[in-house]
């Protein structure tokens, strides 16, 4: 048996992880969505990432998965680019391992979290009140598309 080090180990080995940069990146190709796991106390401390969808981890395999009666619009097919952020990268590898093994083969996580998006000097939002996590079939809240959807430069930031 291992213990949760080495099965974290193990995990991120077999993971396609990204540096924020280049989740940053990746989140304006088509069919990529950096999916925010992290508890709101951790969001309205130190605030989100703009386009982000925001899942709470209790809820994650059955917001992604597309054959999930408790799916999220977004969750159209299993080729999805799901690339979780957690807040330092270790809860987001095994969340992203999690949705590899229900066939979300595509999915990944961003090395070191929130905490290395907030070292590289990416943008942040800090909205008075966070953004409440998406249920079953919801939308962004404000009716935005997600960043991914959107055809804007990272600089210009949406809060969706």
């Amino acid at each position: 048996m291992m213990g949760i080090d080495e099965t974290l180990a193990r995990v991120q080995a077999d993971l396609s992880r990204l540096e924020p940069a280049a989740a940053a990146a990746a989140a304006s190709e088509p069919m990529t969505f950096l999916v925010d796991i992290r508890p709101e106390s951790q969001r309205r401390r130190n605030g989100e990432l703009p386009g982000g969808i925001v899942v709470e981890r209790n809820h994650l395999e059955w917001r992604l998965d597309p054959r999930s009666d408790g799916r999220i619009p977004e969750a159209i097919d299993q080729d999805i680019r799901w690339i979780i952020t957690c807040q330092s990268g270790f809860s987001s590898s095994l969340a992203a391992h999690s949705l590899c093994q229900i066939g979300l083969v595509r999915s990944t996580d961003m090395i070191g979290g929130f905490d290395a998006w907030l070292a590289a000097g990416l943008p942040v939002l800090q909205p008075a009140t966070p953004r409440r996590p998406r249920g079953p079939g919801e939308g962004p809240s404000d009716g935005a598309m997600p960043f991914s959807a959107r055809s804007c430069p990272l600089s210009r930031i949406v809060i969706v």
